[in-house]
């Protein structure tokens, strides 16, 4: 890590749960804009209740950064998530890897951006939708 905002970051999203999600005023600006592969959230009470639907639908969830990266205000992050759904793979651990976009103003985020493969956090752990991707995945690296 290279830079305290940053490191203040990552330390307050690593221990987020469903019981301190106050917490993401300490990192987020109030005109917040969150995007990620199946939402866009603007401003940080909807960026709360997001967060709060989020946790009270999984059973745990962690986030190991592998590495970030800070240029001026913008910062990336190359994390892998593990989380536990109880609807997905059998309730037990799904791994996915992915990076975050983020810019800083006053040195709260004011802008976050996820990029992930929807296929493999969600999709390829329902039964019939799951079977159905790897099969086309397996008939595309043919």
């Amino acid at each position: 890590m290279n830079s305290n905002k940053i490191e203040h970051f990552v330390s307050v999203y690593q221990n987020l749960n469903k019981d301190n999600l106050a917490l993401l005023k300490d990192i987020y600006h109030h005109d917040v804009v969150f995007i990620d592969p199946m939402h866009k959230v603007d401003g940080i009470k909807d960026l709360e209740q997001y967060f709060s639907h989020l946790y009270s639908n999984v059973q745990s969830i962690t986030f190991n950064i592998d590495e970030s990266i800070e240029i001026a205000d913008k910062g990336f992050l190359y994390w892998t998530m593990i989380y536990c759904h109880p609807y997905l793979n059998g309730g037990k651990p799904i791994n996915v890897t992915g990076h975050s976009r983020l810019t800083f103003k006053n040195g709260l985020v004011i802008f976050h951006q996820d990029y992930v493969d929807t296929n493999a956090m969600i999709f390829e752990y329902i039964p019939v939708i799951g079977r159905l991707i790897k099969h086309l995945k397996k008939r595309a690296s043919k």
